[in-house]
């Protein structure tokens, strides 16, 4: 059974806070209300929640301090939630290290959708920083052709080849899965991450100019398919 993601909701205003936790209790959250500053950081320790919704104006220990003292200590995503609707507030509480910053009255579909977008952009960041972990290691080689990512270099029939790391990067992630068909998408998701998608154009023109510097052999080529996206191709000996 799969582990509900855990929420930490910290609001001083009850009505509030009951109305965040049912909207995303209904979306398989599960839910903790806190009701001031200092309580939230004597939970948080043991609660470990995946997020926090953290609310500006409370007794005690404001948010902003709140949001301070945390980052000392955790990555945990942080959206504050607030009735200060100043650009000034926004960026204090960004610039302190929240991921993202709500105006109350807000419309609880948008929280939850937000909620939802934060934790799938941490999602995938954690991702990329594990596959940094095992690309430390990691070394592909075929005929005439060695990619290597714990130091990025790519050797070529003997003769080093001058690449920028996100070329490097898309070469190995497609030579490391050979004749594996990737979407222009996933590639952009791999290798670039969320910011870029949508712009496809962007692995166009790195497969253009790895095929540049790469010209094709007997043995590998990077192939279009077409309506698709590309793959490193392994060609059958003859």
């Amino acid at each position: 059974m799969v582990e509900k993601q855990r929420i930490m909701i910290v609001d001083d205003d009850p009505v509030i806070a009951e109305l965040i936790s049912l909207y995303l209790e209904k979306e398989c959250y599960e839910t903790r209300i806190v009701n001031d500053g200092e309580e939230a950081m004597e939970i948080f320790p043991e609660y470990c929640p995946d997020m926090i919704l953290l609310d500006l104006m409370l007794p005690g220990i404001d948010g902003y301090q709140v949001c301070r003292k945390l980052r000392t200590e955790s990555d945990v995503p942080i959206m504050m939630l607030s009735a200060k609707g100043e650009v000034f507030d926004k960026v204090l509480g960004l610039e302190l290290g929240a991921d993202d910053y709500m105006i109350k009255p807000f419309d609880t579909k948008e929280l939850v959708a937000r909620v939802k977008a934060v934790l799938r952009r941490t999602s995938r960041r954690e991702k990329r920083e594990e596959k940094e972990v095992v690309r430390q290691e990691s070394k592909v080689e075929y005929a005439g052709l060695s990619v290597n990512l714990s130091n990025y270099s790519v050797v070529y029939h003997d003769r080093i080849i001058d690449m920028p790391p996100k070329e490097i990067e898309l070469l190995y992630f497609l030579a490391a899965s050979p004749n594996q068909v990737f979407t222009r998408e996933q590639l952009l998701d791999n290798i670039w991450g969320y910011e870029y998608i949508g712009d496809t154009r962007t692995v166009d023109v790195h497969i253009k100019r790895l095929r540049e510097k790469l010209p094709e052999n007997a043995f590998w080529g990077i192939a279009t398919v077409w309506g698709i996206g590309y793959k490193f191709e392994l060609k059958p000996v003859k």
